[in-house]
């Protein structure tokens, strides 16, 4: 029930009271209450924010012009540098390390001296197999001649056909030990040879397992004396998954694939190489085939055992439409990019991408050669934003304007 009084307060105001049931007071609070919340205050300039509500202001953001230019098609993989040629140098004959002529490390030419072994033993051998064929060769002079002079008279009767005979197989039988001792000779010629150890290729000595006064033993695989190993050329090793197989096989038909090569730290320009070897199987345990590639390796930066960044280029794709991989977001069911309207406002734009080389993304679908899309500043935005171009928000390709 409502009820007023109004009472006057002397002659220079009045107060007017009203008083109110409980449930309408409640009703009159609850609306005071949703009024302060929404800002009754109206439609003031300023009240409100930009466009259909989704915040104030203008968005800073940065741009980059959507470009064709030519993509190579490329794999990257993680390799590793082995050596082009190996060599295990042993000791081919048993005896006295007399000299050691090369240092751990030391790069060497094919056939310079690197180890010396006591040759007197093998000298001596020598001339003893020398001295046989000598002696052989000797006796089987004498022969002929006796076999030449029983030939002349056996006809005649003055020697026994038996006697001719045993001439001429004692001629035979001189004459294969004069053959076999020939042998001997080369053979003791040969092992006197093995004490002087030189290198059967080029490239640099390892760690040295002999020193001068050791005695060695003839082929022993438990003692090698040292490694050497061929790094000019050098091959760098890599895998790549299998189902890139029958491409690596098409362009390789077609002439020579280039390789790169960037080992950890290298901050110049990657090696240069040439795609060498396919592998004739593929790893079952691990989907991938191996590959080899050879590089010239002229100053040395290849090093075996080296793990290096490796990019084999394919092809080339000609007039692609690229654009920074910055400015591609990943939304739950697609991916997208903001592109700026004419209005300086951004519109949403889904899109269909393909490789990212040198940050740069291939764009097959959604923009094309000219749209400028935003590449940082993304956070913020909605479907036809107002925009502000700034630069400096990231590092990359971005458009500059004043």
């Amino acid at each position: 029930m409502l009820k007023s009084n109004l009472e006057g307060k002397g002659r220079h105001g009045r107060r007017l009271r009203a008083v109110v049931g409980p449930g309408l007071f409640a009703w009159m609070l609850l609306a005071s209450v949703i009024c302060l919340l929404t800002g009754c205050s109206g439609d003031a300039p300023g009240n409100r924010g930009g466009h259909g509500g989704h915040g104030a202001g203008v968005l800073p953001v940065t741009v980059a012009t959507v470009k064709v230019q030519n993509i190579p098609i490329e794999l990257q993989a993680v390799g590793t540098a082995t050596a082009y040629t190996t060599v295990t140098v042993r000791a081919q004959v048993e005896g006295q390390v007399t000299a050691v002529h090369l240092k751990e490390g030391q790069c060497v030419r094919a056939g310079e001296l690197l180890f010396s072994i006591d040759r007197r033993p093998f000298e001596v051998q020598l001339d003893r197999m020398q001295a046989n064929l000598e002696k052989d060769k000797a006796q089987l002079e004498n022969a002929r001649n006796l076999l030449q002079r029983n030939a002349a008279v056996v006809e005649k009767g003055y020697v026994s056909r038996e006697q001719y005979d045993q001439a001429a197989a004692s001629v035979r039988t001189l004459a294969a030990a004069v053959q076999a001792d020939s042998a001997a000779v080369e053979n003791a010629k040969i092992q006197l040879s093995y004490c002087a150890i030189r290198s059967p290729i080029d490239g640099c000595a390892g760690e040295i397992f002999v020193d001068r006064g050791n005695v060695v033993k003839a082929n022993d695989p438990d003692h090698p004396l040292v490694v050497i190993r061929q790094i000019r050329p050098i091959y760098v090793g890599f895998s790549v998954p299998e189902r890139y197989l029958p491409d690596i096989r098409k362009h390789w038909a077609a002439g020579d694939l280039a390789v790169l090569a960037s080992p950890a730290g290298h901050r110049g320009k990657p090696f240069q190489g040439a795609l060498s070897f396919l592998d004739n199987s593929v790893n079952a345990a691990t989907g991938t085939i191996l590959l080899k590639a050879t590089f010239a390796n002229a100053d040395q930066a290849l090093w075996p055992g080296q793990y290096v960044t490796v990019i084999l280029k394919l092809a080339t794709e000609p007039h692609a439409v690229v654009v920074p991989s910055q400015a591609v977001q990943t939304g739950q069911n697609d991916r997208y990019v903001f592109i700026l309207d004419p209005g300086d406002r951004v519109s949403y734009r889904p899109v269909t991408v393909g490789r990212t080389v040198a940050g740069e993304t291939v764009v097959s679908k959604g923009v094309r050669p000219g749209d400028r899309v935003v590449t940082d500043g993304q956070l913020r935005l909605f479907e036809g934003a107002k925009v502000t171009i700034v630069t400096g928000l990231n590092s990359g390709a971005e458009e500059q304007v004043p």
